[in-house]
């Protein structure tokens, strides 16, 4: 489960996405090192965008809405493999899914933690309606670009860190 973070580990990597260790996924996230991470973006045939709203019960950014998933591989799998992984585990859907691009940052979040990932993006279609996993999913729906983005002007702090940065400094080229 992605919310038991007690044994959890993480891949630590280096800016060009080397492996240079693990961590137990909260340490990483208090110490602010660099790890490995995937984000998945799934659409519909109607271009609308599943997003989902965090789990209250998460350790960090619990409430906010954020892109379809978001964890960490673990070590050993492939960020294909994770990603895989948990779009089975969050949502219960299953598509095809194509490496989007990788993007680096390092964001501190309200609670004190750090959020500093080599993130891997992955993009797919789904006409199925997920089936969330309670324990990681508050609430989903499907947006249109145009509405998220008005969403993203007015109410900014109603989504994670690492959705607004991957939206607004990649998002546009790829998907708009």
């Amino acid at each position: 489960m992605e919310n038991n973070t007690e044994m959890e580990m993480v891949v630590l990597v280096d800016e060009q996405d080397n492996e240079t260790g693990t961590m137990e996924k909260q340490q990483a996230h208090v110490e602010g090192k660099l790890h490995r991470a995937i984000s998945i973006f799934i659409f519909n045939s109607k271009k609308q965008l599943l997003l989902q709203k965090r789990a209250e019960g998460k350790y960090h950014s619990p409430n906010l809405w954020t892109n379809t998933v978001c964890s960490h591989p673990r070590p050993g799998e492939t960020v294909k493999q994770a990603a895989i992984r948990r779009l089975a585990e969050e949502m219960q859907l299953s598509c095809p899914l194509k490496h989007a691009f990788s993007f680096t940052y390092n964001a501190k979040l309200s609670n004190g933690l750090i959020e500093h990932e080599f993130d891997h993006v992955f993009t797919g279609l789904a006409d199925g309606l997920p089936k969330p996993n309670k324990d990681e999913v508050g609430a989903w729906r499907y947006i249109t670009l145009d509405k998220l983005d008005e969403e993203l002007t007015t109410h900014p702090e109603q989504f994670t860190e690492w959705f607004k940065i991957c939206y607004d400094e990649y998002f546009f080229d790829i998907f708009k």
